[in-house]
Formats: structure tokens, sequence, C-alpha cells
């Protein structure tokens, strides 16, 4: 027979912990000493906030596909935008990194047309849902010759843009030009990513291309980049080419910076958001090692980026498949801890969250299903959809519902329990043990029913999920089963 636990908080002067046995178990050993506040005196985190607002991944979907779930799904649950995969002309080959091959800068692509793309920037943003498109500023595709997807032929440091030699750095190492040294700055900006044929991004005749090619997709509706490669560019070549742009778009660049090399995520700020490749080694060891109670101070960590400057995320495409160091990186195949991960990514208020969808792949080369995700059964057979799920859905509504609101009353108990709130608007509970936890939580929301919006949320002023109680002194009485969570708000 399973143990179950009781957390008893008193709410006198100082918390009490005490593990409670009920008539038919066995008594269960917990730490008494709780990590968090007394009920007297909550902590609060007055700090730099993140934004209220969510942003999905929709990995490898095709334009009318997207433009249909904007539509169906995305606009109707509050997200705020969603990232596609890039837009332009790139090599042949099923492969996923094959679109992160430019041939020319095209809109024609494995997502669809130029007038497929067109259409879809429009259906979404009419569905009240910004498009960010994955822009690639540093390479085009690899050495070698052949014919992009559109017709395009391309051969060595020679492509339809037009690029052609002199447009290229050429760092002279090795024998390859191949980057080997990521301790050396000027190797990492001038050297080749791979076989990946490295723009000379100092260049006025480059950077007025790569402005271009910006412009047209901002003609055609997009509201943001993804920088792409970005630590291959020195942040004072970004500057040089955005300055070039008509507008200020949103965008985020990609700076893997994970510690211990010469290039720091906090250059490129100037420029705009930056992604956080910390955050997901963060989550990892809270949710698969068993750290949850080291959460606390994740808007104040040494090394982060400020919260209103960083993109985070649980996982992304390249981490899902072990790149860009991702050894360490919850996925959708580990289950539950994936899904509580991105239920504390969303309610704690640091950054600008990127909620990952993707497709079920068996090797890091495998490409997108050929069927459709918004047709038929297609998110069981290929796709994964995890912004469908109803935890995602009902934890972009508490992030709005608790914007610009403190935590408040962190309480961790042991290393797999943490409950904390969003001052008076909101109060999250998690629980990543394999045992089910009985406890009182104190909060600081008014007394009342609430709908623990784990379950996707209220549809029709009904609520999807169980119905939880705050009493008159704003405690939170609950039993939690094993990897679960609860989620309230005003």
């Amino acid at each position: 027979m399973n143990n179950r636990f009781r957390l008893c908080i008193a709410t006198f002067a100082l918390i009490m912990l005490t593990a409670c046995s009920e008539d038919d178990t066995q008594t269960a050993s917990v730490d008494t000493s709780p990590a968090g506040p007394t009920p007297e005196q909550p902590a609060r985190y007055e700090t730099t906030q993140g934004s209220a607002d969510v942003f999905v991944h929709l990995f490898e979907w095709r334009w009318p596909d997207i433009a249909a779930e904007c539509e169906d799904f995305l606009g109707p649950n509050g997200y705020a935008a969603v990232q596609i995969s890039p837009p332009q002309e790139h090599v042949q080959g099923p492969e996923w990194w094959t679109r992160y091959q430019p041939v020319s800068y095209k809109i024609e692509s494995r997502g669809g047309t130029r007038a497929e793309f067109a259409d879809m920037v429009k259906r979404c943003k009419a569905a009240g849902v910004d498009v960010y498109a994955d822009a690639l500023t540093n390479h085009m595709a690899g050495l070698g010759s052949g014919t992009g997807v559109a017709g395009t032929p391309y051969s060595d440091y020679s492509y339809a843009v037009p690029y052609e030699y002199d447009d290229f750095h050429h760092c002279g190492r090795y024998g390859t030009d191949t980057i080997a040294d990521y301790q050396d700055l000027w190797e990492v900006q001038t050297c080749n990513l791979g076989t990946l044929t490295d723009l000379d991004t100092g260049n006025p005749a480059v950077q007025a291309k790569i402005a271009a090619y910006l412009k047209d997709l901002l003609s055609l509706g997009v509201a943001g980049f993804r920088l792409d490669a970005v630590k291959h560019v020195s942040h004072e070549e970004v500057s040089e080419y955005l300055a070039l742009l008509d507008s200020k778009p949103f965008l985020f660049q990609e700076v893997i910076d994970r510690g211990g090399e010469p290039i720091n995520g906090m250059d490129y700020v100037v420029n705009g958001s930056v992604t956080e490749f910390k955050y997901p080694i963060a989550m990892y060891e809270a949710f698969e090692d068993g750290q949850l109670g080291m959460l606390s101070d994740l808007n104040t960590r040494a090394g982060f980026l400020p919260a209103d400057k960083a993109v985070v995320f649980v996982d992304n495409h390249d981490l899902q498949r072990g790149h860009a160091g991702g050894d360490s990186t919850l996925t959708y195949k580990n289950g539950e801890r994936y899904d509580l991960a991105n239920i504390f990514m969303l309610g704690w208020p640091y950054g600008y969250p990127k909620v990952m969808s993707s497709y079920v792949f068996e090797n890091d080369q495998q490409g997108p299903p050929e069927s459709s995700p918004v047709k038929g059964a297609a998110c069981t057979e290929g796709w994964v959809c995890e912004h469908r799920r109803p935890s995602r859905v009902g934890m972009v509504a508490f992030r709005k519902a608790t914007e610009a609101a403190p935590v408040t009353n962190w309480q961790a108990f042991g290393d797999e329990v943490i409950s904390f709130g969003r001052g008076n608007k909101g109060h999250i509970v998690i629980n990543n043990s394999e045992e089910t936890v009985d406890g009182t939580f104190v909060t600081s929301m008014t007394a009342g029913e609430y709908c623990n919006v784990i379950a996707g949320g209220t549809a029709e002023n009904d609520c999807n999920g169980s119905i939880v109680l705050v009493d008159d002194d704003g405690v939170l009485q609950i039993s939690l089963a094993p990897m679960s969570a609860v989620a309230i708000h005003n």
C-alpha cells in the first residue's frame, strides 16, 4: 500500500511541519524544516518581472496548419504569438535541419508558398496571434552544390540572393575554415559553423541584403524574429543590420550561453531579448534531479539575464535532440516531470516563456510527419502538440491573471514539494514526488472556492478541474496526487 504524506502547517508565529500517519498507512519520514517563510512574514521577490504573455513554437508546422491553429486554438486560448520554422528557401531533404540551410531568400519552403505564408500571417493576426519568423542571418547552406526546394541552384559560396565568395568570411584555420575552439571569440564569429558558409556580417553590402530579407518578411505582416545562431555574429554587427529596418519589431536572439565561454548573452540585450540557455538546466536539476527548493532565486540568480530580457523555455528543438548541450534537458519524453516544469515556468514571473510543440522523433535527424497536426487524430499519430495540453492552457490564463504580482509565501518541503503565491492574484502548489501529499499551504488569496486550472481552466463559467477551498485565514488545504499540481487564480 502506498505511503501518503500529510504536511501539517500551523498558522501560529512559526511553521511546524510534521509527518502524520493515517490509520491505513505507514508513517512516512519527511524533512520537518521548511525552507520557506512563516505565514506572518511571507517571502516577496521585488524584482523585475518577465512578460505576462506566452508564445509557442509550432516546430515544423506548415503555414496552412498554423493559420488554422491560430484561429481555432492559439487565439481563443490566449497565446500571444507563434514562432515558426525558417520561411526561406532551403536545401532539399527530409531532415529537420534542412530548414536551417538557406539557398535563397525566396519565401518558399517545406512550410509552404509565399502566398500561403502571407495568408497565415494575416489569419493569425486577425486571431490576435503575432508571428515570429526564425531568421537565419549568420550563414547560408553548407558547402557543396545542389538545387533548393524552390528550384534555385547553389554552389560553394554562390547563392541567388545574390551572395558570392567575397560576401563570406574565410578564416583560414584548420584547412576547413570550421570552428574548433569555442574559447576563441574571433574564431567563433569568423569561421564556419560546421560546413555552413559564414556570412561576412560586417560587410555593408551583406548587411543591406539581410535587412532587405527582414523587411520583406515585415511587409508580409511578421511581428518579430528569432535570430538564429547570433552568438556567431558580433552584437555590434547585429545592431548595424537591424538599424537598416524601418521599424523595431520584437526580436529574440539565440545566444547559447551556458557560461564558461567568451561570448555572453548580456552583450546582446542592447538589441533585444535573448534566449536564456541556463534556464533549461535549472528546470532539469529541479524536476529530474529533485531540487525544487533551489528555484526561489531564479529572478536574481547570478549569470541569468534580466527577467525582462530573457526568453525562457524548458526545451527547444535543438536541446530535444541532444544538440547545443541538451543532454540535461527535459522533453515530452519525460512525461509528468516535463509537464510540471512547464507549469512552474508559466507560473513564475521570469522571462518571456516559450512553450514547445513537438513531433515524435526516434533520432536527432528525423524530419516531421507528412500528416497534418490539425486534422483528425494527428496529434496522437506523430505530432505531440504539448501546447494543447490542459495544463498549458490553464497556466497561460494563470500567467495573464497574475500579471505584475510578486512572488509571495514561498514554501519548500524537502526537495520535491513547493508552494508559492503571486500576491493575492494566484497560488501554485507542485508535488514532484511519487507519493500523495496531503497538506495545508499558506496563501494570500481571499477566502472562497477556486478552480484548479491545471485541468484546463474554465469553460462557459464551469471549472474543468477540481474545486479547492481557501479558508478565512488564507490557508489552502488539499490532497495532491503524485506528480501533480494545483494552480488557482482570481
